[in-house]
């Protein structure tokens, strides 16, 4: 079972599924979708049943669609085969054996519960305009499994449509194109298609009240009506990150890229759903200065999407290879000294996690063994930094950017549409190389590929980023440091960090935090002088709260807390309950903050910090 995918139940080696049609009712009242999922399936061997993936949904019934107008037969349905993390197998038999080859459609009945980790439904007072109630899914990496049955492994890519119920006067979006709506009673019917092939972990829906400001052609941001204007200014230039994206790989295939602005508890910095990222409100800085995600997410429509891994095992072929875009078209933008910062700042995050999970453990390989493991507990930065690092590498090893380019669009040609291994993506590089430069071969032979891709802890190879570009924040840094001795506070000024990107204020905020313990009453003059625990810019004021908590200097914990419960993004949740945890006076605050929250996280969110804190 487990050759293709270890974290999915289905018989992925006996069929596929091309196509899939979701015909839903929502339902705030009970918090469910109700409604059926019609499945085309093709079969890869013979077999003479279909096994799909579900988890937290009631089942009420299946039937074999006739090709000829026929009325469907009722199918047999065994939901016994329960796993703890992987939910519960659907095993649908069929009538009567079916060859390799053959082609039929299987409809399942089925309504979803709260229990259920793909769906957040959120009541209208945790929405900005708390008049009508709000709900949103979020499927990777193993969740789609509970918003319908389905083979929910990246291994399989298809189609989808789907008409969504909706009640008046509720807007519905999905990671498709909308075709139509009606009206029917006190609903509206929303249809969408999505042509394109997709895994299943990028279905998504969002249904809400809805403002839409265009941007361009392709281009428009959708959010609650009451922040629109923010959204549409903060996010005006996405077509033009978009246009860079295509100069460095292929055209951009997928018709349009609109965004959705999520509220406060969406979970992640982004989610590239097709044709509607998904982000969260964190990014609304009022200076544009926080769009890098908006290039990751852009950058997802060739790494991820359109070259997807096979199995979460193989996680870093969308993060790393997105992450290693998302820093070429920064440089694009902001030029290479920008680039070089992320780097920077990429490998700090690295080195951060490798401590937190231990040097040995498995999880800091690049291609970890997840059998039997959730890969929700696997996700960190190594995927994202520990694969852009290596990507990195290997661009100056084998002669920089003039060299490596070429091979990375014929890398997305070539596996376009397609779910691959890292020994398909390797076989393919060296491949690409023995046809156009035979002598990078001889270099790619000599890369330490079991130490890049097997063994836990750093790289084998540090990349010698360049360190100018950071200097000015390291200096200053040290100048505090310093100063932390001496007690001279008078010499800095807000002037200090004004001309300083983001990225520059998180390395020196960064350096400092390296070396706390700081003292308290050098964090209190670095407080007033730069005013950071107001700081609107989320980044800036994470980093902030993190340094302050890693010294024990609880004068921040208010803002800790307010920081805690007016946003659900787990890249500053999970470090900051962590953080607030390990402080002497802080480990009660942090439980009993987490105990009046839990509801407005996102479940996702919920049980990682649930296990951070050991409850």
């Amino acid at each position: 079972m487990f050759e293709v995918d270890p974290n999915s139940q289905s018989n992925l080696g006996e069929v596929t599924t091309n196509h899939i049609h979701m015909d839903v009712t929502v339902d705030f009242v009970k918090k469910s979708l109700a409604g059926t999922a019609t499945l085309e399936i093709e079969t890869l061997a013979d077999t003479q049943e279909v096994v799909l993936d579900t988890a937290h949904l009631v089942i009420n019934g299946a039937s074999l669609l006739s090709s000829d107008g026929a009325p469907a037969t009722a199918l047999e349905t065994d939901v016994s085969t329960v796993h703890k993390v992987y939910g519960t197998a659907l095993r649908v038999k069929l009538p009567e054996p079916v060859s390799v080859g053959s082609k039929f459609k299987v409809k399942i009945e089925y309504e979803t519960t709260p229990s259920g980790g793909a769906i957040q439904f959120l009541t209208p007072e945790q929405t900005l305009g708390k008049m009508h109630p709000y709900l949103f899914t979020q499927c990777e990496e193993i969740h789609a499994r509970s918003l319908l049955p389905c083979q929910d492994s990246p291994s399989v890519k298809l189609s989808y449509s789907a008409d969504i119920r909706v009640p008046k006067p509720l807007t519905a979006l999905m990671s498709a194109i909308s075709t139509s709506s009606r009206d029917d009673g006190e609903f509206t019917v929303y249809s969408f298609e999505q042509n394109t092939t997709i895994p299943s972990y990028l279905i998504a829906l969002v249904v809400g009240n809805l403002a839409k400001s265009d941007i361009s052609d392709r281009c428009a941001v959708w959010s609650e009506p009451e922040n629109i204007q923010d959204c549409a200014w903060e996010f005006a230039e996405m077509d033009t990150i978009l246009s860079h994206a295509e100069q460095l790989v292929v055209p951009y295939s997928w018709g349009r890229y609109d965004l959705l602005v999520l509220p406060p508890s969406f979970p992640f910095g982004g989610m590239e759903n097709p044709c509607l990222t998904f982000v969260t409100p964190t990014l609304l800085a009022g200076d544009r200065s926080l769009t890098d995600v908006i290039a990751h997410e852009i950058a997802h429509s060739w790494a991820g999407n359109l070259v997807t891994t096979k199995n979460w095992e193989h996680f870093w072929l969308n993060e790393g290879w997105t992450t290693f875009f998302e820093r070429k078209i920064v440089a694009l933008l902001n030029g290479e000294d920008a680039r070089q910062l992320s780097c920077v700042i990429g490998e700090s995050d690295l080195a951060e996690a490798v401590d937190f999970y231990g040097h040995d453990s498995a999880l800091t390989s690049l291609v970890p063994k997840l059998d039997g493991v959730d890969p929700d507990d696997a996700y960190s930065t190594v995927p994202y930094d520990k694969g852009a690092h290596l990507l990195y590498y290997l661009e100056q090893y084998l002669g920089g950017p003039a060299v490596f380019e070429p091979y990375m669009r014929a890398y997305i040609t070539e596996f376009a549409g397609k779910s691959i291994t890292t020994q398909d993506w390797k076989d393919f590089l060296f491949s690409y190389f023995s046809k156009h430069d035979a002598s990078k071969v001889e270099l790619l032979n000599k890369v330490a590929w079991d130490q890049w891709l097997y063994a836990p802890g750093m790289p084998p190879v540090s990349n010698n980023y360049d360190q100018k570009p950071q200097k000015v924040c390291l200096d200053l840094a040290d100048r505090w440091l310093k100063a932390s001795e001496s007690g001279d506070y008078a010499q800095f000024s807000t002037s200090d960090i004004q001309d300083f990107s983001t990225m520059q204020k998180v390395i020196f905020l960064t350096r400092l935090s390296e070396n706390s313990p700081i003292k308290h009453e050098t964090l209190a003059a670095l407080d007033d002088v730069y005013q950071l625990t107001n700081y609107r810019n989320c980044e800036v004021r994470f980093s902030w709260l993190a340094l302050a908590l890693k010294s024990n200097y609880m004068h921040v914990a208010g803002a800790v807390v307010d920081m805690l419960s007016t946003q659900g993004r787990m890249k500053y949740t999970r470090p900051l309950f962590r953080l607030l945890h390990t402080c002497p006076e802080g480990r009660e605050l942090a439980e009993k903050t987490f105990l009046r929250l839990r509801n407005f996280y996102h479940p996702i969110c919920s049980r990682m910090v649930e296990k951070d804190l050991g409850l």
